[in-house]
């Protein structure tokens, strides 16, 4: 009998510092009608000075396991997405890993910038079917505060810092959609659009954390069509519609790309996780934490078909199906 991952737990975190458009017009040229037409963001949360990106992933992986009513010692598998980690090494996974007094299993890292979710959760799924773990935390946590130009208005006013987690179960299924699980995950890749979006800076070219630097309406371009590739692979794979879906959790970058995949879904509003108006741009932790918000508010139920999607700096992008 085929082996799937079930969610079994959902957890998010956000720090308590709130950075509104209007105060952010106070620290560069631009003002809250600017971003919010361009974007839909309204307002970012920020992490507090000496709040580290492996704070925020304990946070919202105690949450998850408290959601799933496990302890850490029954995980063997933390699969963290981020692109702002703690150190350059060891793998800010490791350092979740022990703070949650889990101390078996494997703890690592995955970087893939804003598809790093979809990338993490693919893995740890990968991991489960084939039988190397049995319980994983699949997290993305970024504090994308730390690596932004301040002085740059077309990119600081988009990211925000926080984290959510899934705790996967690897369970017996028919291997029929209709399970509960992960029913399929698809990635893609292209180097070549490397300067699109990018940081300048790094320990072996400069030695340098760096910062966020981006051609916006490029990123914007493709972002529409390679999304669209993940998420149409996906639905053929599954033998599927979207007005079969129940929900798309879009990675939360801008309002005007995911209205665009909800009318190629044809989806209606109340479909679709919305949190890039008060969360922003969290990069790997963007997915995880609208699937908390929305998990835990009652909206997505056990049962319901959902649809993760993602695109990041690479250029990365991918999706994820999963019955809920």
């Amino acid at each position: 009998m085929p082996i799937r991952s079930q969610v079994i737990g959902c957890g998010g975190y956000l720090p308590s510092r709130v950075l509104t458009n209007a105060e952010l017009a106070t620290m560069v040229d631009t003002s809250d009608a600017w971003i919010t037409q361009r974007t839909g963001i309204r307002q970012r949360h920020i992490a507090a000075d000496g709040e580290l990106t492996s704070d925020l992933s304990v946070r919202a992986a105690e949450a998850a396991l408290r959601d799933a009513g496990l302890d850490a010692a029954e995980v063997d598998l933390i699969v963290l997405a981020t692109t702002t980690p703690d150190e350059t090494f060891p793998a800010t996974a490791t350092r979740v890993q022990a703070r949650l007094g889990m101390t078996r299993g494997a703890a690592f890292d995955v970087q893939a910038v804003c598809s790093g979710f979809v990338y993490a959760l693919a893995i740890a799924d990968n991991f489960l079917r084939v039988g190397q773990a049995r319980t994983a935390l699949v997290i993305g946590a970024e504090t994308f505060s730390r690596i932004l130009d301040w002085q740059d208005r077309s990119t600081c006013v988009l990211f925000g810092d926080g984290a959510g987690a899934l705790v996967l179960r690897a369970v017996d299924g028919e291997g029929t959609p209709q399970d509960r699980g992960v029913l399929s995950t698809h990635l893609y890749s292209d180097g070549r659009y490397h300067d699109q979006l990018y940081v300048d800076g790094g320990p072996s070219s400069t030695q340098t954390t760096g910062h966020v630097r981006m051609v916006g309406r490029e990123v914007f371009r493709h972002a529409v069509v390679k999304l669209a590739q993940a998420v149409d692979a996906a639905i053929e794979q599954n033998g599927i519609t979207g007005e079969d879906l129940d929900w798309l959790v879009p990675h939360q970058a801008n309002r005007r790309i995911i209205d665009s995949m909800g009318h190629r879904l044809r989806l209606p509003p109340e479909k679709i996780v919305l949190t890039v108006d008060r969360h922003a741009n969290t990069s790997a932790a963007s997915i995880p934490l609208a699937l908390a918000e929305a998990a835990g508010d009652g909206r997505i139920q056990p049962g319901h078909l959902v649809l993760l999607e993602a695109m990041g700096g690479g250029f990365t992008w991918g999706a994820a199906l999963l019955r809920w």
